[in-house]
């Protein structure tokens, strides 16, 4: 079915919040709520940056607020939440878009893998810690933003996190971490189903889209060449990429527990519509393993029911 933001019903009221809002596909979906009225928590790691964002967003209906969060710190993600939760009453909206790609290895603050300390985990937390808000919302979505990567992705129980740096490979964990988003989606779903919750948990991906998401795999002269030619003729720009998670968030036909990409070439670029995840994304055994180790690792306890 045709989509476009054109479709996208007045916002006011709604409360919404995009991590990495700052730049790139954050940005844009930052954009698009708080065109249509949304008051929205840019959230981001640099305020100061995320002030400058909002500065250049021009005339808006809704609001934007810009709030401090790192999500490589779980103590970060714990005041920022507290935070929240104490500003606001619900969470309509919670798009995990945040994310690092292709680093060198390192570890977050608390000593797990950066890439997927900070796309999975980081959110993961996250979103455990507003769910009181989130159920607050009778329309309540969570969007995770996972990426083609996942495609090639493994799940090692063994080694997961690359412990020591051993068979670490920037885009393999990168495209574990990607695994990683689709997993808690689709686990997010079937809890929120089993204990009968109206909220939607939604996967999507931008395709190629021209971000600076990828500025740490363009050292070497042959990847610079790749990617311009990436750049000048297969990715699209960031209001187009962002198309798929905008509508995962708004779309009164988006049901939870799908996955939204763009419908052209290889799902590469076009406009937003269903995708297939692997059947790997898709084995509810290793997402419940996911979502224990998550927990102990996050020292988040993470219990799928309303608030009643």
């Amino acid at each position: 079915m045709a989509w476009n933001k054109h479709e996208i019903p007045d916002l006011t009221e709604q409360v919404m919040l995009v991590t990495g809002g700052n730049t790139g596909l954050g940005l844009e979906t930052v954009r698009v709520f708080a065109e249509h009225g949304a008051l929205v928590v840019l959230a981001c790691r640099d305020a100061d940056k995320g002030a400058n964002a909002v500065s250049g967003l021009g005339r808006i209906a809704g609001e934007v607020q810009v709030m401090r969060l790192d999500l490589a710190s779980l103590n970060s993600v714990r005041v920022f939440a507290e935070t929240f939760l104490n500003r606001f009453e619900k969470l309509d909206v919670l798009v995990n878009n945040a994310g690092v790609m292709a680093t060198p290895y390192a570890l977050t603050e608390d000593g797990l893998e950066l890439q997927q300390g900070v796309n999975h985990f980081g959110h993961f937390a996250l979103t455990a810690l507003l769910w009181p808000a989130l159920i607050q919302s009778p329309q309540g979505r969570v969007v995770n933003v996972s990426s083609l990567t996942h495609r090639f992705a493994d799940y090692p129980k063994d080694n997961l996190l690359f412990d020591g740096g051993v068979g670490y490979a920037p885009m393999r964990a990168y495209a574990r971490s990607k695994l990683h988003n689709l997993l808690f989606t689709f686990e997010l779903h079937r809890r929120a189903q089993t204990a009968g919750l109206s909220l939607r948990s939604i996967a999507a991906h931008p395709g190629g889209t021209q971000t600076e998401l990828a500025r740490h795999m363009q050292s070497a002269l042959a990847v610079r060449q790749a990617f311009d030619f990436y750049h000048r003729f297969i990715s699209q720009q960031p209001d187009m990429g962002a198309l798929p998670q905008i509508r995962a968030a708004l779309d009164p036909a988006a049901k939870s527990g799908e996955f939204w990409g763009p419908a052209g070439w290889f799902e590469m670029r076009g406009k937003p519509a269903r995708v297939n995840a692997t059947l790997l994304a898709q084995r509810s055994d290793i997402a419940a393993d996911l979502w224990s180790l998550s927990e102990d690792l996050t020292q988040t306890p993470f219990e799928v029911q309303s608030s009643s």
